[in-house]
Parts: C-alpha cells; structure tokens; sequence
C-alpha cells in the first residue's frame, strides 16, 4: 500500500539521468509529481512518459515539477530520455529502497505470472512538502491530465 496523503513527503537521494544526485527537499517551493512507474520503453511507461512531454508547458506554467522514479539505472534512463526527448528528470531507484519508502513496491501479476515490482503510482506533492494526492493503479493514456486537473484544484 502506498503511503498516504496529508503527511510529508519521506526526503530521498537518487541519482538523475546524468548520475546528479537530486533530493526531493531541493523542491520545496514547489509542487511536485512525483511519479514511480515500472521500467523504461515499455509501452505503458513510454506513453505515460510521453503526455507528461506533451503537457509539459502546462506544468511550467504552474510552476510545477515532474520528477520519474523507476528501478532502472541512470545509463537506462539517459536512453529513455534522449529517445523521446523528455524534459524532466528520471531518478534511478536501482535498490528499490526509495519505491519501498512510498509503499509503492509490491506483488504483482501478468499472464498468470506473479513477481515483485513497481506499483504504477503517482503522489503531488504541495510547495510545503506535504502529500496532498495519491493516484494509484494509474491509467499510463489519461494520468497527465487527471494531474493536471488536480493541480487545478490546489
């Protein structure tokens, strides 16, 4: 289960695309999205990826950052990124440590098949560090704008 809404934010450390380490404090003063999907260039991560690129101005213009969280590594990520030339930062969790921290690893299943992984789930996160939304079992097509329109509402 993921943590919930209405508590600070848990502060972390992982590197970016570029092996920077970025720390979720260095963004107060800003709402953040902070999104943790499974793995790069698979199709649901690459389309969810690619409306948060689409819809980027919109989170520019509010003032809103957009921080990526997978298990994958950094190298992984700068390919994903220069591939689909996406504008925010991608963290790499390669421990998982940070995905356990917000609840967010867990069992899951395909074809019948069960294993461990990243639960698709994204937290927003207000200027004062404070979890004000939790959107779990996102839909990868209509996530950016269900943001958006809770950004909205702030």
């Amino acid at each position: 289960m993921p943590i919930e809404s209405g508590i600070p934010a848990p502060d972390f450390s992982l590197p970016d695309e570029n092996e920077k380490i970025r720390h979720l404090s260095d963004f107060r003063g800003h709402e953040v999205v902070l999104y943790f999907y499974p793995k790069d260039n698979t199709s649901g991560c690459t389309t969810e990826a690619c409306n948060f690129r689409d819809d980027y101005s919109a989170y520019e213009k509010s003032e809103v950052v957009i921080l990526g969280v997978s298990p994958d590594s950094s190298k992984s990520h700068t390919k994903f990124k220069e591939k689909y030339t996406l504008p925010f930062p991608l963290l790499a969790d390669e421990g998982h440590k940070v995905c356990e921290l917000y609840g967010v690893w867990g069992l899951k299943k395909l074809y019948g098949r069960e294993y461990e992984g990243v639960l698709r789930t994204t937290f927003l996160i207000d200027k004062e560090g404070k979890i004000v939304k939790v959107f779990e079992k996102v839909k990868p097509a209509e996530h950016s704008s269900e943001i958006l329109e809770a950004i909205k509402n702030l």
